[in-house]
């Protein structure tokens, strides 16, 4: 299927590895343009150049921390209009309700929810004059049902939703969607670290811990980052022109609810 999107310019956030890498992957075989980010320059510079050599695209680099303002600036300097922009940042560590003090959740919502609203609120004017642009969020299936040792993340991704949810009915006249990308359990370094905490707690194998996980998955497997990309280049994409504001799930069937 053509996307429509070949020469477009695209902004993916934590882009070197895992979802956004899948993301950066889809997006490059579509035609898009790319400003791929990351904090560390190492893993940066080689999915790029993995990118670079498999499709006839341009690539650019940032390599900062998109939670701050500083590395925010960093990367809108690359690439000030972009058309597509992917919201990515890596989750807060899991816990229990009486181990996060206030500066935690402080830096939750700095990566997961004021982050992305940052890019936003930078990007949609220009996309709104353009009268054309895509913007994705990767949160997390907990926002429909929360995960209770990622109470970080539940509250941070839960407020990041509640803002599209409103932003998204207000640019969409203007040809601009909004939508947000919910991923269950993934074959990604994110998994790893949960399998391994499971596996600490429950003195099992992190072997165990996954297929333990996998039960509860419909599926009955973890996803993988290249088929959550292709969901994400269709959003990007002109035949998603008429999704507006919403949250899809990508868990392989793990939340179990009609609606």
């Amino acid at each position: 299927m053509d996307l429509g999107i070949n020469g477009k310019w695209a902004i993916i956030c934590a882009s070197s590895k895992g979802l956004g890498r899948g993301c950066a992957e889809a997006l490059a075989e579509a035609g898009v343009n790319l400003v791929m980010n990351a904090r560390s320059v190492g893993p940066l510079e080689r999915a790029a150049d993995a990118l670079r050599n498999t499709y006839s695209v341009e690539i650019l680099t940032v390599t900062a921390d998109i939670a701050t303002a500083e590395g925010r600036a960093a990367v809108l300097a690359k690439c000030p209009s972009p058309d597509i922009l992917v919201n990515n940042a890596g989750g807060p560590p899991p816990g229990m309700w009486n181990d996060w003090e206030r500066e935690d959740f402080i830096a939750a919502l700095d990566a997961n929810m004021l982050a992305p609203i940052a890019m936003m609120k930078a990007v949609l004017p220009s996309m709104m004059e353009k009268g054309w642009g895509r913007v994705v969020n990767i949160t997390s299936l907990s926002v429909k049902s929360p995960v209770a040792v990622l109470g970080l993340s539940n509250s941070a991704r839960a407020g990041l939703t509640g803002y599209v949810a409103g932003t998204s009915r207000q640019v969409a006249s203007a040809g601009v969607t909004i939508n947000n990308l919910l991923p269950g359990i993934h074959a990604t370094d994110r998994a790893v670290s949960l399998d391994g905490g499971v596996a600490k707690a429950q003195g099992i194998s992190p072997e165990q811990a996954k297929a333990q996980r996998c039960q509860t998955i419909p599926a009955g497997r973890y996803g993988t980052p290249e088929e959550f990309g292709s969901a994400c280049a269709f959003l990007c994409s002109e035949r998603a022109g008429y999704i507006v504001g919403q949250n899809i799930l990508l868990d392989g069937g793990a939340i179990n609810a009609t609606l």
